[in-house]
């Protein structure tokens, strides 16, 4: 899949629940719908409002300083 824009809106949702878990990695992402970090973030940037966006990226950030394997 070359991104985000190729997905059906049930998929959308999949994605978004998976980013959002403290379980799921983007590598676990990428091999079940084959989006890269990069594209994963997108698409959380585009369908969370602003303020859940960046709450969601906070708390990407500073667990994955606490944990290496982690987002």
């Amino acid at each position: 899949m070359s991104g985000a824009g190729d997905l059906p809106e049930h998929h959308i949702g999949e994605i978004i629940q998976m980013a959002l878990s403290d379980h799921v990695s983007f590598s676990d992402i990428e091999a079940e719908y084959g989006l890269k970090e990069k594209q994963v973030k997108a698409l959380m940037r585009d369908h969370l409002k602003s303020g859940s966006y960046k709450t969601w990226r906070k708390r990407v950030r500073d667990f994955g300083t606490r944990r290496e394997s982690y987002k």
